[in-house]
C-alpha cells in the first residue's frame, strides 16, 4: 500500500508542477518549433551549427576529463581515462577546425545509426508479430524507413552531409516542440 501511495503522490506532484509551469513548457515548445522550422528551411546552416556544438561538447568533456584524470592519476585505469580524454579533445578540435569535414563524419555515424536502428526494429517486429497482432506492421515499416533513409543519405554523400543532420534535427525539434505545446496546453487545463 505504501508503494501505491508513493506513486500516486509522485503523480500528483508532477501534475501540480506541470500546471504551475505550463507557460514555460509552452514557450519552450514554441521556441523548439521555430528553431525546427529554421533548421528545415536552411539545413546546411543547422548542420554546421550542430557540428560546431558537438565539437565544443567533445572539447569541453575532453578538457574536463584530462583535469579529472590528472587529479586522480593514481587511480586504477589511469591510462584508459587519459586516452579517452585525449581522444575527446582531438575529436572536438577536428570538428571545430574543420566543421564541414566533421559534418561528413557525423553523417556517416547517422547512416550507421539508421541501419542498426532499422535492422533492430525489423527484428523486433518479426519477433513480436504474434503478440502485437496488427500493430507489428508499424514497427516493421519504421525499420524499413530507417534503412531507406540510410540508403538515401549514403547515396547522396558527400552532398547529403550538408542537409541530412540539419533536416533531421529540424524535424525532431518540430515534433518535440509540438509535443511540449500540447502538454503545456493540457497542463493549463488540469
Amino acid at each position: 500500500m505504501s508503494t501505491q501511495f508513493d506513486v500516486e503522490e509522485l503523480q500528483r506532484r508532477a501534475r501540480e508542477a506541470l500546471h504551475t509551469n505550463w507557460r514555460m513548457f509552452l514557450i519552450e515548445g514554441i521556441v523548439l518549433v521555430i528553431l525546427g522550422i529554421v533548421a528545415i528551411a536552411i539545413p546546411p546552416f543547422a548542420t554546421l551549427a550542430i557540428t560546431i556544438l558537438i565539437g565544443w561538447l567533445f572539447l569541453a568533456s575532453g578538457v574536463l576529463g584530462l583535469y579529472s584524470t590528472y587529479t586522480m592519476r593514481h587511480a586504477p585505469g589511469f591510462w584508459w581515462a587519459l586516452l579517452s580524454a585525449v581522444l575527446a579533445v582531438l575529436a572536438g578540435g577536428v570538428l571545430l577546425a574543420q566543421p564541414v569535414t566533421g559534418a561528413v563524419s557525423l553523417t556517416l555515424v547517422l547512416i550507421c545509426f539508421f541501419i542498426v536502428e532499422g535492422v533492430a526494429s525489423i527484428m523486433f517486429a518479426v519477433a513480436h508479430r504474434s503478440e502485437l497482432a496488427g500493430r507489428w506492421g508499424w514497427m516493421l515499416v519504421s525499420g524499413i524507413v530507417d534503412i531507406g533513409l540510410s540508403v538515401i543519405i549514403f547515396a547522396g554523400l558527400p552532398l547529403s552531409a550538408a542537409w541530412a543532420i540539419g533536416l533531421l534535427v529540424g524535424i525532431n525539434m518540430i515534433f518535440g516542440g509540438a509535443a511540449l505545446i500540447g502538454m503545456a496546453l493540457q497542463a493549463k487545463q488540469a
